[in-house]
């Protein structure tokens, strides 16, 4: 199960991240659109602002904007650009987005609204240890670049000094499991997967400055031309920190990672908790560190006299290996785990591993150091690896940073003003449909016997919604901020790593939330067994209340229905009611399941939108966004059709039957507000990157890889043999 670590990179060996892995998400981003249409925003108690959106916020009279379609496309040949096409063809990404769709639109706006409560608060002058003063701190110091332009390196040269001061393993050691300092060695603290009563401390490998393993082991041009790049930003890191052998240290950084990388596990593998769950004594512990200070690491980050860890890579026995049903083209896909890089720790060069420090320390905070730093990091992670033309405004980072920091803190004003009552009642109402759909489906599965039926039921009725926001939010009352920019980016992941560490010994607080109120998302928490929907993602287009039910079925419907799909996707699946990682099927169950998921993997497999010599979808690692997204809309599909059922007798009479509006029938319109929420656009850059690291599918194939699978999409647009995305009946999957 993919486990976002939203920790910073500061976050070292045996260091946690800046908060808990937050579960399973839906899309992560997308990318503007044309002429902004500013549109007024209510905000009770409080100045009216204007909210301005790259593309017009405008969703039709009944939910859809017909005038962004392109009738010329027939839809049985390309769905997304039937229902997106005029936008898609005449909108211009703008040179600070890589990518642009609804998801962006809504997260402009949430990024607007947050900037002006953001002024608001500071314009009352709250006291500085206050959450709103510390909020109005955090972002004045970040908005104040000639301020972190005089300081230069200053605020960071005491840091930098405690690398250059490293002479030995020890020293190594304890600045590995410093906060503020890089690690090859990712940890944090979380629920055990097979106790989810109880945290313990928890490792991955980590450390590497691009995106991915995959990204210093292939040798096309690309990722040559990519490596080059990198070697370029980590000579001017090096040389700002003083360098004379810039380049050389830079090599030897890039090599000393490339090493990392070999012993790193590839991400779709990396998914499995079967795989990735590995509980090991100190002792054992202890042993893969060889000769590295181990316990000299846990005593600095608070981890001294801790008994027990899990340890994501861990080479498998051949008898785990079996039992998980590894090949052997998978077992080329795993490095020797962390046992090889705690010998890294031990036995690379202690200058390279300075080098490596340092470089990172410097990118990590680029964003608070002079202007030159923040221009080279943004120049190779945003232009080169993504396409990014221009740097986005710093107000916008300015707000992400408080975002990231003080999130809950402007939360309460942004649910007062932007999250009205009755849109939790109707998202209440949807999600028990959404239910009720899946308890159905269930019933009705020709492929699952009835001994895991009964377990899948058990799980479903233990689903625990939540919507809009947590029933508290965190204080941070002991956070220390104030008008140093660097110095508040250091405080915060010491204040994350404390928060994180002093989880030990507590039980988990099954109220809480892993995103802020005003985040457009939504996750599944498989160790919680939760679906989470923040406000900012129930408006339009995904919901809207005073829209046609088709269409707020077929958007946030779909998208509730692929949270609970993460529950039954092909590792959501491992985890039951309670949030325990077990098996709960019988063994023929579980073949035919994946059988049905392989089936998926392949059809995922042919999607090649870049074209020849760049990659293509990777079926297997987007296999549970694929299931969630499958699952999800027929889920949306069923409960719209139980939502027409006014008698109640299983059966939608014509009488009952939904009306048609502007010549599009109710299932012409539930497919198409499908359609709709994944309406997007990118820059080559972007995909291709996504394409190798992100556990989603770009998002034509979000619409188009899913509607040909359903039968009734087919009778709602007349789709035949003759039409692109036609699969023959018998080829069309449906697992939940």
């Amino acid at each position: 199960m993919k486990k976002l670590l939203l920790g910073a990179a500061a976050a070292a060996l045996l260091a946690a991240c800046t908060t808990v892995p937050a579960p399973e998400a839906t899309e992560l981003a997308e990318t503007p659109t044309t002429e902004a249409e500013p549109a007024p925003v209510e905000t009770p108690a409080a100045p009216v602002h204007v909210v301005e959106t790259t593309s017009p916020d405008y969703w039709g009279e009944w939910g859809i904007d017909t005038e962004t379609m392109d009738p010329a496309v027939t839809p049985g040949d390309n769905f997304f650009m039937y229902v997106n096409g005029g936008w898609f063809d005449t909108f211009e990404l703008p040179a600070d987005k890589v990518r642009y769709g609804a998801f962006d639109l809504l997260r402009e706006k949430s990024e607007q609204q947050t900037r002006f409560i953001i002024e608001d608060l500071a314009a009352e002058t709250p006291a500085i240890d206050t959450p709103e003063g510390k909020v109005a701190a955090l972002y004045s110091a970040y908005m104040d670049m000639d301020a972190i332009d005089a300081a230069g390196l200053a605020p960071a040269q005491p840091y930098l000094d405690q690398i250059a001061a490293v002479e030995s393993r020890e020293d190594l050691a304890k600045l590995f499991a410093t906060s503020g300092f890089a690690s090859p060695i990712n940890a944090f603290v979380w629920v055990d997967d097979k106790d989810p009563t109880t945290y313990i401390p928890q490792m991955s490998i980590g450390g590497l400055g691009l995106p991915d393993r995959e990204y210093y082991l292939k040798d096309d041009e690309k990722s040559v031309a990519i490596r080059e790049d990198y070697l370029g930003l980590l000579s001017f890191l090096l040389t700002k920190a003083g360098y004379t052998d810039a380049g050389e240290a830079a090599a030897d950084v890039l090599a000393l990672e490339t090493e990392i990388a070999k012993a790193d596990w590839d991400r779709a593998l990396s998914r499995n908790p079967e795989l990735t769950y590995n509980k090991v004594s100190i002792d054992e512990l202890r042993a893969f560190a060889g000769d590295f200070p181990l316990d000299l690491s846990l005593e600095t980050i608070g981890l001294g006299g801790q008994t027990e860890f899990l340890v994501a890579e861990v080479p498998p026995t051949q008898e785990e290996f079996d039992e998980v049903g590894l090949t052997e083209e998978d077992a080329e896909k795993l490095g020797p785990g962390m046992p090889a890089v705690f010998e890294l720790a031990q036995t690379a060069d202690l200058d390279t591993w300075k080098a490596y420090l340092t470089a990172h320390f410097l990118s990590d905070h680029a964003s608070v150091l002079p202007s030159d730093i923040d221009e080279a990091s943004f120049a190779f992670y945003g232009t080169v690896l993504r396409g990014q033309p221009e740097q986005r405004p710093r107000w916008k980072r300015a707000v992400s940073t408080v975002e990231g920091t003080l999130g809950e803190a402007v939360a309460a004003v942004y649910v007062e003003r932007h999250f009205p009552p009755e849109n939790k009642a109707a998202m209440d109402e949807l999600v028990a449909n959404l239910r009720t759909a899946m308890h159905a489906n269930l019933e009705d599965l020709e492929w699952m016997g009835p001994d895991t039926r009964v377990k899948a039921v058990e799980k479903l009725d233990m689903f625990n919604p939540k919507i809009g926001y947590p029933v508290e939010f965190e204080s941070y009352d002991t956070l220390e901020i104030g008008d140093d920019a660097f110095e508040n980016a250091i405080s915060a992941g010491q204040w994350n790593l404390e928060d994180n560490i002093s989880r030990l010994g507590e039980e988990p607080d099954r109220n809480e939330w892993f995103m802020t109120p005003q985040t457009v998302n939504a996750y599944y928490n498989p160790s919680y067994n939760e679906i989470v929907f923040p406000a900012a993602i129930l408006q339009p287009p995904f919901f809207n209340i005073s829209a046609d039910p088709a269409v707020n079925y077929g958007a946030i419907g779909g998208v509730i229905g692929h949270e609970m799909g993460h529950g039954f996707d092909d590792q959501g699946s491992k985890f039951d009611g309670h949030g325990v990682l077990a098996n709960w099927w019988t063994e023929e169950d579980r073949d035919a399941f994946e059988e049905l998921t392989t089936a998926l993997v392949d059809q995922y497999n042919q999607y090649c939108p870049l074209g020849e010599g760049d990659p293509c979808v990777n079926g297997r690692l987007t296999l549970g966004e694929n299931i969630g997204d499958l699952g999800g809309l027929s889920l949306a599909y069923r409960a719209y059709q139980i939502s027409l059922d006014a008698d109640g007798d299983g059966v939608v009479s014509a009488e009952e039957e939904a009306p048609v509006i502007d010549g599009l029938t109710g299932d012409q319109r539930f497919f198409m507000a499908w359609g709709q929420v994944w309406r997007s656009k990118y820059r080559d850059e972007a995909k291709r990157q996504q394409l190798l690291t992100d556990p989603h599918s770009p998002a034509e194939f979000r619409v188009n890889g899913i509607v040909r699978n359903f039968d009734e999409w087919y009778e709602a647009f007349g789709v035949t043999e003759e039409d692109a995305l036609y699969l023959p009946p018998e080829d069309r999957i449906r697992i939940w």
